[in-house]
């Protein structure tokens, strides 16, 4: 284990220092295009005012015989396409996989500067962090670069659940994690083949009245994923980086898409995938706070000056700790409106 004062001193001479504090930026969404697939390059220009962050996918859902157009089609879109103030990540192949390298090589030494983020799929512990932190840095030397690239990880076997809290303080470049509930089923040998979201199966039933078990009863469909997205909320903010949910299969039930994004919101999450443009509005609707809800956080806020002592608003106790829900709310919304000039203006700032 490395002594912590030297956690944040560059692991290559010549690198970057690494940052002591992760950048926040609206990340309501991020939004997945495959980079070898010419038509939905071109509609890139269009999504990169709507969305957060915009990700180069490498992994899975690209084909093998695709690998290589793929990475070579996301240095043409960081070489070319401005971003402005949207994000562009990348996920990268697995660490178990012979494409991997030359993905980190090229993407760094090619357009290290245009890159925010790279997150590494199945991440099983914090040894996993280490070799991409320990080669990032030397490219980073490599190639000039003058800030580091973070690094984002994704939960998606029962080993990274369980290492989750060493993953997320392996490295000062961690940024985040999201969950990743498809790999992650299989891994744990789960009896569902849906990407996210419940399942008709795993419920609670109202216990029979009067004994009665044929009566009607009631049924109540449960979270799959609760546990590990609250385990996962935990370890990113007591290491201080950010969480996601991962993916919401189903593009055409946006119904349960929006519950499962507002359930993850709701928890602590940031943001969320979309697979789809129609997710990036729910992913905005969502990870988005409530006009409404602002509004009282302001008024609590106002309302208690320094956030000492107790007072009571229509009814309600209002004290130190729902004061700092209130700044969480409010710092919330006053990111999001800095860039969204509708959300401004439903806010009131």
């Amino acid at each position: 284990m490395r002594s912590p004062k030297d956690f944040f001193r560059p692991l290559a001479v010549g690198a970057p220092d690494p940052v002591r504090e992760i950048p926040v930026r609206p990340s309501r969404m991020i939004h997945f295009f495959d980079p070898s697939n010419e038509k939905m390059v071109a509609k890139l220009p269009d999504l990169v005012p709507k969305a957060d962050v915009l990700l180069g996918n490498l992994e899975d859902a690209i084909s093998v015989e695709n690998k290589e157009a793929a990475r070579q089609g996301l240095v043409k879109v960081g070489s070319e396409v401005d971003f402005g103030d949207t994000q562009l990540w990348t996920r990268v192949n697995s660490l178990d996989s012979p494409w991997v390298l030359d993905d980190i090589v090229t993407l760094v030494t090619e357009i290290g500067d245009r890159l925010d983020v790279i997150m590494i799929p199945k991440v099983e512990g914090p040894e996993d962090i280490h070799y991409v932190d320990r080669l990032l840095a030397q490219l980073e030397a490599r190639a000039g670069l003058e800030r580091p690239i973070l690094l984002h990880a994704l939960l998606e076997t029962a080993r990274g659940v369980v290492n989750v809290e060493e993953i997320c303080a392996a490295s000062p470049r961690m940024q985040g994690l999201s969950l990743g509930p498809a790999d992650l089923a299989a891994d744990r040998r789960m009896k569902t083949t849906r990407v996210g979201g419940g399942h008709p199966g795993y419920l609670v039933r109202e216990d029979p009245p009067d004994g009665e078990v044929e009566a009607p009863r009631s049924v109540f469909q449960q979270d799959l994923w609760h546990y590990t997205l609250a385990r996962m909320v935990d370890a990113c903010a007591s290491n201080g980086i950010l969480p996601f949910y991962g993916p919401f299969g189903d593009i055409k039930d946006t119904i349960a898409c929006e519950d499962q994004f507002r359930n993850a919101f709701i928890l602590g999450c940031v943001g969320a995938w979309s697979l789809h443009p129609v997710q990036i509005d729910i992913a905005k609707r969502v990870f988005s706070p409530s006009p409404d809800d602002v509004m009282w956080a302001r008024r609590v806020i106002e309302e208690m000056g320094d956030g000492s002592g107790a007072v009571m608003i229509d009814g309600k106790m209002q004290d130190d700790a729902t004061y700092k829900q209130c700044q969480v709310m409010v710092d919330l919304a006053r990111m999001l409106a800095a860039k969204d000039a509708e959300l401004a203006t439903a806010y009131g700032f």
